[in-house]
């Protein structure tokens, strides 16, 4: 079974991903999504790595409380995402938790094939039920997936359930070959598995315009992809990196610093891309 259409109701997925570690997918879920809702989009994020750093970068305790249930059990289909979503400090902005435990996914798909769709079972089902339940409440317009920094069975359902890939790329060395392995995986599993898969955007994050190399790097990934880089880059910048020890997004951290003001603009580049599509 694949999915060949939307989800209904204005429902985009986007799944944020790299097979490259350190390359600021985290920093991009939680600050875009945090932008989106800023300007009224409504947006969950879902962690789907085992870290569980975006869900302590939004504030989300780690204790079993206050991430259960998590995208394990949403995964496992013993909760639904409108059960796991959990609030966070930003208005329109929740997040479905992850724990330590999710590591243990690998062991429970062990059964076969089939288990690379629970994610998009759980968003069909979400979806659904927020056009059932859509009377006096903010219907979510995006949803960020935040996924792990390889490729294995959590990254395979982020890209099955997705619309979209955004792609955060750092500027350096070898950015363009862990970003050539992740175009043929996304192209294996629009082949495979999701038709309907495309890349919305490739960001440039960790830009540090005094440096050579930066402006080489970015050079070559524009020549090679072209529209598909976004205009916006994330800049190397000190309050980014230290706004996910206080939990808090750097919009909440520090409006006024130049990463929040990139985030801004890639949000508002995001949702131009969007409406040209929906045109």
């Amino acid at each position: 079974m694949v999915k060949t259409s939307g989800w209904g109701g204005g429902l985009r997925v986007l799944a944020v991903a790299n097979q490259k570690g350190g390359v600021g997918k985290t920093t991009t879920a939680i600050n875009l999504g945090t932008a989106l809702a800023a300007v009224g989009r409504p947006v969950v994020i879902v962690d789907l790595d085992p870290q569980g750093n975006a869900s302590t970068g939004l504030g989300i305790g780690k204790g079993p409380d206050e991430r259960s249930p998590s995208t394990l059990e949403v995964l496992l289909e013993t909760a639904s995402m409108a059960q796991a979503a959990k609030p966070t400090g930003i208005p329109l902005l929740s997040i479905v938790p992850a724990t330590g435990d999710l590591m243990g996914i690998e062991r429970e798909f062990a059964a076969g094939q089939h288990k690379v769709y629970p994610l998009r079972n759980a968003l069909i089902e979400y979806a659904a039920h927020q056009q059932a339940n859509a009377e006096g409440q903010a219907k979510t317009t995006y949803v960020l997936i935040d996924c792990p920094p390889s490729l294995n069975v959590l990254t395979i359902n982020a890209l099955s359930a997705a619309d979209a890939v955004l792609v955060p790329m750092q500027c350096e060395f070898f950015a363009m070959e862990g970003l050539a392995q992740l175009v043929k995986t996304i192209n294996d599993v629009r082949d495979r598995l999701n038709p309907a898969l495309s890349i919305q955007g490739v960001v440039l994050t960790m830009h540090d315009k005094r440096n050579r190399l930066t402006h080489e790097v970015e050079e070559n990934v524009r020549d090679a992809l072209g529209e598909k880089v976004y205009a916006t880059y994330i800049p190397r910048n000190v309050r980014v990196a230290e706004s996910p020890s206080f939990g808090k997004p750097i919009l909440l951290y520090d409006h006024q610093c130049e990463g929040s003001r990139a985030y801004i603009e890639l949000a508002s580049e995001v949702i131009k891309r969007e409406q040209q599509l929906a045109a």
